[in-house]
C-alpha cells in the first residue's frame, strides 16, 4: 500500500527543491520532518506541507500505521516557465525565465 501527494506550480526552481528533498528520501516521516524543521531554505515550507499531506492521506484514506510510514519516493520535476523580459541598454531586452516545479511524494509502510 502507498499514499501519494502532489503539489504543482510551486514558484521555486526544481534545482533548489532537489537540494532539500535529497536529504529526506528514504527516511521515516517523523525523522524527515525533524530534519526539515532545522533547515533554512525557501523550499522547506512546501516540502514539509507535502510530506504531511502524504502522511495524512496514508493514515486517513488507507488506514496505515503512522509510526511505520517512510518516504519511498520524492521527486521534483519542471513546471511551466514564466517568461519575462528586462529592458537593457540601447533598446534591447534580456529574457528572464521564472521556473516552477511539480513535487511528488509517495509514502509507504515498513
Amino acid at each position: 500500500m502507498q499514499a501519494v501527494a502532489k503539489v504543482t506550480g510551486v514558484r521555486i526552481t526544481p534545482r533548489k527543491v532537489r537540494l532539500v528533498i535529497d536529504l529526506v528520501r528514504g527516511k521515516d516521516v517523523a525523522v524527515a520532518l525533524s530534519i526539515l524543521s532545522n533547515m533554512n531554505k525557501s523550499s522547506v515550507t512546501p516540502v514539509t506541507k507535502l510530506i504531511k499531506s502524504a502522511a495524512a492521506n496514508a493514515i486517513n484514506n488507507n488506514k496505515m500505521d503512522e509510526s511505520k510510514l517512510y518516504i519511498a519516493e520524492i521527486y521534483a520535476n519542471d513546471g511551466p516557465r514564466l517568461k519575462r523580459f528586462l529592458p537593457r541598454a540601447r533598446g534591447s531586452a534580456s529574457s528572464i525565465l521564472k521556473r516552477t516545479s511539480h513535487i511528488t511524494c509517495v509514502v509507504k509502510e515498513r
